[in-house]
């Protein structure tokens, strides 16, 4: 630790025998907020404007949509009766949808504004519903409009299961990598890796995750950002209660903790949250964990800005300054510098952000990531040379106007076990 530059700060930290040397580098100057400029998160803010409207305003809309969609089916096919089967079944599963919207906070399983989520959910319903009504020109009235019930009624069955079950079906991933770094016969070391949080107010899954963090036994816990949601960044509620949250994770080594996206974890808003907690905020900096038995590692934490030239330019620094006789652990909130990481050699690079996608669909995968490298890292295990890439689904839903519902990519926590090996194997 001798002949460390001038602008390192160092701390020490004990965490119950454990010695843990903390050095943080300077960041340097802010970049501008990218995922705040990016198509997504202005398509998602349009959709919010729909949360200014009064509740009547909104099933106008939900009206509109089915008469619009009866009366082309009518004008399409010349069907009176199937135009009106259609108005009607179209107008009860949109009705459905905002009778389980509006109930999901009275049922404390999420909190967002749910205006903004029905027209997002109710648009790719109507859509779905017009182009069905030109399939009939080729296959007939009746049969497209029993296509058209199947349709709308596998749409009800998906929003129910990813709205009222699979966000609370929380796992418990496994990994184990082998490093180099550590001897061949050293004891196994174990640690949770905890992502995307996204609290608006606590619910039955974040009982869970405590629950299973605790039956996990690892040695310490990482947590790589995202803990607040869009729609509650800013609330004096949410962030005591996220603060309570975090005091509830403990572990013999302790607790590391980064920072999310920007737009997500606001800097003023969320690096406060952390007072007082004995969690160490990485938000630039490298740590040594002594865990006895001849086995130490280093933890490098980064703040993630999403600005890929200053991020891989931060990595580097980060890399050059911190020990790498050790296994080295990069905890960065999203997956968009696993190229650089792999040029370094970090052992292991946690990270988050993707959700899996949180909408999967069969055979086509992730619809979205909100990264700049797409679908190339969407969710779990990647190696590339010495580099062990684990991209977490997460356990939270994104807020704003986004609904909160998770399709085919369940939450998780990752207990991931390090274990030695031979250099020469």
């Amino acid at each position: 630790m001798e002949g460390l530059p001038p602008a390192m700060n160092l701390r020490e930290a004990i965490f119950e025998g454990a010695r843990c040397e903390m050095v943080e580098l300077e960041r340097g100057e802010e970049p501008e907020d990218l995922l705040k400029e990016g198509n997504l998160h202005k398509v998602m803010v349009v959709f919010a404007t729909c949360d200014t409207w009064p509740g009547w305003a909104v099933m106008l809309l939900a009206l509109g949509w089915a008469v619009l969609t009866g009366a082309l089916w009518q004008w399409l096919l010349g069907d009176v009766l199937v135009a009106g089967w259609v108005t009607a079944v179209f107008l009860l599963t949109l009705f459905l949808d905002m009778f389980i919207l509006i109930t999901l906070p009275k049922r404390g399983l999420s909190f967002g504004p749910w205006k903004s989520q029905f027209a997002v959910l109710g648009l790719p319903r109507t859509i779905a519903a017009i182009l069905l009504a030109f399939v009939g020109f080729v296959i007939g009235a009746w049969p497209a409009f029993a296509l058209f019930l199947l349709v709308q009624l596998t749409g009800t069955a998906a929003f129910i299961w990813g709205a009222l079950i699979e966000p609370f079906r929380v796992g418990l991933s496994q990994l184990t990598i082998y490093t180099d770094r550590l001897p061949a016969d050293a004891a196994p070391i174990r640690l949770l890796h905890v992502s995307d949080l996204h609290i608006e107010r606590l619910t039955k899954r974040e009982e869970k995750i405590l629950a299973l963090a605790r039956g996990a036994n690892p040695d310490f816990i990482v947590i790589t950002g995202d803990y607040v949601n869009l729609s509650y960044n800013k609330d004096p509620l949410t962030h005591r209660q996220v603060h309570d949250y975090l005091q509830k994770f403990n572990a013999p080594y302790g607790v590391y903790a980064t920072l999310g996206s920007m737009t997500v974890d606001l800097r003023d808003q969320v690096v406060p949250i952390f007072d007082g907690l004995n969690i160490p905020l990485m938000r630039q900096g490298w740590q040594v964990l002594e865990l006895g038995n001849g086995r130490s590692l280093v933890i490098l934490g980064m703040d993630c800005t999403h600005h890929l030239p200053t991020d891989r330019t931060r990595l580097a620094q980060l890399h050059a300054a911190a020990p790498n006789s050790v296994p080295q652990i990069l905890l960065y909130h999203s997956p968009e510098i696993m190229p650089e990481a792999a040029q370094h050699g970090i052992d292991l690079y946690l990270c988050g952000h993707t959700h899996g996608g949180q909408v999967r669909l069969p055979f086509i995968g992730a619809l979205l990531t909100s990264s700049q490298l797409g679908r190339r890292y969407v969710m779990g295990h990647y190696q590339e040379g010495r580099t062990n890439l684990y991209v977490s689904r997460g356990l939270g839903l994104e807020g704003m106007s986004a609904p909160r519902v998770r399709f085919l990519a369940p939450p998780e926590m990752t207990l991931v076990t390090i274990r030695g090996k031979n250099k020469e194997s």
